[in-house]
């Protein structure tokens, strides 16, 4: 969320901003807002201070013996009381309508992202490793996953579509893949596992962006919950309404979750295998912590979910993302993709963003030193995936595989496989 009185401030950096992100108008629509609010507030109170003045008037024109003044002043004094009545209403609905502006608009982009209105405005940083020779045409992952243990029948029989079913060692590999993931998170790059709640309350949704505008996206329990789309709702949400002390910062957290998306308007996209799916797994780095850190904790970040593609031998590329492709709560992304030599493209396996004060300010989370008045303002956050689990199964699959249909297993993966050391159709 935005601070108003930074708004009031500088209105034409605001609406610059928002233009990068293709929002036209809105700042005008919020200040107007503001300002009708403030206008109304005013005269609420100048209303009550004559309504109070006015009253002292009655008692004294009464001791005076002055009827038709006391007369005239109560009838000024009720009409005062409908007028007060009116404006704190004008006020209310001022302030809902500037709420609900403020809350619907996306975090501004930094300075350095790149001006553009989709993924075609992205910029390509660096790219790691060079795509497999193979001697064969290599195969799509559910393909070869088919023969492996991959059962999207049986997922559709019990839950529909975009839901998936993993027998034997392939769902073994599943698990060696989150494993590793959370060990290396930990063990190497310095994050604290948590383990947090699947489900989480509305203020949670609201605090990391994800309500009110993309209620859509969200699957919904009868009792009024959501269940997280990914970890990030729940760890970000860990500070919310505290006030941190600046001496516990950064704090980097990270865990394994599922995680449950409806893919509300995606239909046709990556209908087929474990792209684009309902419930998937995901190693999750959230990251808090003060404004001047923010800049170092997110190369760190970047840098821990590199690893692990590294670690995994899978080539990737590094993108940062145009204004126009960000996330709602994000200033800066960039996107890690990996390639798939059975599509022949680099696809998304990793987000990383720097979220600023945005979600902060959303929590009503803030940091201070300790000894100082007061707090410096909101917290900075950041988050990322550290990996996407099924992603990174189809990249392991897709990259891996053999002309004979197996896949061999990456070394790091094999201390989790029980002495399995290839997938076998």
């Amino acid at each position: 969320m935005h601070d108003l009185k930074a708004l009031r401030a500088d209105p034409d950096a605001f609406a610059a901003g928002l233009a990068r992100r293709g929002i036209s108008d809105a700042a005008d629509a919020l200040l107007a807002a503001d300002a009708e609010r403030r206008a109304a507030e005013t005269k609420t109170q100048e209303a009550l201070a004559r309504r109070n003045a006015a009253s002292k008037e009655i008692g004294a024109a009464m001791a005076a013996k002055d009827g038709a003044k006391a007369e005239a002043l109560k009838a000024e004094v009720a009409g005062l009381k409908d007028e007060i009545a009116a404006l704190e209403e004008a006020a209310r609905t001022a302030s809902d309508k500037a709420e609900a502006l403020l809350v619907s608009l996306p975090n501004l982009p930094a300075a350095d992202v790149p001006d553009g209105v989709d993924e075609h405005g992205n910029v390509e940083v660096m790219r790691w490793g060079s795509p497999r020779a193979f001697d064969f045409a290599p195969l799509e992952h559910d393909i070869v996953a088919a023969k492996l243990g991959y059962d999207p029948e049986a997922a559709a029989r019990v839950a529909g579509a975009r839901f998936a079913v993993l027998k034997g060692p392939l769902a073994r590999l599943q698990r060696a893949l989150g494993q590793y993931m959370i060990d290396t998170q930990t063990g190497v790059r310095g994050f604290t596992e948590v383990a947090t709640p699947y489900l989480v309350k509305p203020e949670a949704a609201f605090g990391t962006g994800n309500l009110p505008k993309f209620a859509e996206d969200l699957f919904q329990t009868t009792d009024g919950r959501y269940l997280i789309p990914t970890a990030e709702m729940s760890l970000t949400n860990l500070v919310a309404g505290e006030i941190v002390d600046a001496a516990a910062l950064p704090i980097r957290m990270t865990a394994l979750t599922p995680c449950f998306r409806s893919e509300a308007g995606s239909a046709g996209r990556d209908t087929r295998g474990l792209i684009r799916q309902h419930q998937f797994e995901k190693c999750e780095l959230v990251t808090i912590c003060a404004p001047e850190q923010a800049e170092a904790e997110h190369k760190h970040m970047l840098e821990s979910a590199e690893a692990i593609l590294q670690a995994l031998g899978l080539p990737y590329r590094r993108m940062l993302l145009c204004a126009g492709d960000m996330g709602f709560s994000a200033r800066r992304t960039f996107d890690l993709e990996v390639w798939l030599p059975g599509q022949g493209a680099y696809r998304e396996i990793s987000s990383i963003s720097d979220c600023g004060e945005f979600q902060g300010r959303r929590m009503n989370s803030r940091w201070k030193v300790a000894g100082e008045k007061g707090s410096r303002g909101p917290v900075n956050t950041l988050n990322g995936s550290g990996l996407a689990v099924g992603r990174t199964l189809v990249a392991v699959i897709e990259n891996y595989q053999q002309a004979d249909g197996s896949v061999i297993i990456p070394d790091v993966l094999k201390p989790y496989m029980a002495g399995i050391d290839q997938l076998e159709p």
